[in-house]
């Protein structure tokens, strides 16, 4: 083989510069640093050209290749909070998911007012996002439309939209209220009301008709219902002092996620109740560190890392299939019974 010419060391490296090095055309580096052609060039040619880009410190314009090919091989995950602990474990799952064919992820808070999610929703389109995965979508959602009109695939992870205009990953909430509900009645409890998250979210409004569904199938015919500003900590302890102000009778209460339920545990220490004495109460979510709380939490364990790669997986489907159908894929939940519930008081 003949000596590799040297290459200049000052400068951005350049493909060209790499070819050089490996002693192959330009045209074959660019085969091999796409994971899509790389299968079109023999092992041995591969090997040396990634072993030369390496040596050289070769990093690829992600930005002049999207231009050039019209695509950028990243994706875009559009948050609604990145502060809640459910959504690490899903973007996780997506990350893993699309690394096995080449793709990055770039991910934005687009928490706030429609405009801000409008703002970050352009900031993805103006970085030439291959595709999107909202995990903010709510029932009738404006930047589902958004992305339908403008040509982006799009994949709902954990919310999903009315219509199903779009492939969406969500858990089965009518089954994790009947596993919360079984398992109250199982107690002995007979006054067992709800705090939903905002009922504008798909999230919050299928756990409120879950919930309805699985009170009416044990025969409660008291099952209050106080509906949460937001799927927080703080909006879930006033929604909880409000229902326990108004119902002096509710002896557990089903959250609608674990931030929730943290709250309601603020407001019964405010209000001098002891969980589960006085009330017993279920979460939603199993979040890292329920299981510490005291008492530590009985709740519904979602399977958001799952979410997140079948997310990913349905989006890399899109990418490959534009004109396929939108599916649903369901999750199956699992209740996580821990010390926040107990049998009710006898008075």
């Amino acid at each position: 083989m003949k000596n590799r010419t040297a290459v200049k060391k000052t400068g951005r490296v350049t493909i060209r510069d790499v070819a050089v090095h490996a002693l192959v055309n330009a045209s074959t580096v660019s085969r091999v640093l796409n994971p899509v052609t790389r299968s079109l060039i023999g092992d041995e040619v591969a090997h040396r050209v990634l072993a030369s880009a390496k040596t050289l410190g070769y990093r690829q314009n992600s930005a002049a290749s999207a231009l050039r090919g019209g695509k950028s091989r990243v994706i875009g995950v559009l948050l609604p909070d990145i502060e809640n602990p459910v959504f690490p474990p899903i973007v996780r799952g997506i990350e893993a998911q699309l690394a096995t064919e080449g793709f990055s992820v770039l991910i934005a808070n687009a928490v706030g007012s429609p405009k801000d999610q409008e703002r970050a929703l352009e900031q993805m389109f103006s970085r030439q996002v291959d595709g999107l995965v909202l995990a903010t979508a709510a029932r009738q959602d404006s930047l589902v439309r958004r992305c339908i009109l403008e040509g982006v695939p799009v994949v709902l992870v954990n919310r999903a939209e009315e219509g199903g205009h779009v492939p969406e990953v969500v858990n089965d909430d009518f089954l994790s209220m009947k596993l919360a509900v079984e398992h109250l009645v199982s107690l002995g409890h007979k006054r067992i009301a709800h705090i939903s998250g905002p009922a504008n979210l798909a999230t919050g409004f299928s756990r409120i008709e879950g919930f309805q569904v699985a009170t009416h199938q044990y025969r409660l015919t008291e099952a209050p219902i106080i509906e949460s500003a937001e799927f927080t900590r703080e909006a879930g302890k006033v929604a909880c002092i409000r229902l326990l102000k108004e119902d002096t009778n509710v002896t557990a209460i089903v959250a609608a996620n674990d931030l929730i339920a943290l709250g309601c545990y603020d407001a019964l220490a405010d209000l001098g109740l002891n969980c589960p004495a006085d009330i017993s109460i279920i979460g939603h979510n199993d979040m890292p560190l329920v299981d510490m709380l005291n008492p530590p939490l009985t709740t519904i364990r979602i399977q958001h890392r799952e979410m997140g790669r079948q997310a990913a997986r349905l989006l890399l489907e899109k990418l490959s299939s534009p004109g396929a159908a939108p599916i649903r894929i369901t999750l199956p939940p699992e209740l996580k019974v821990r010390q926040s519930t107990a049998p009710p008081k006898i008075d």
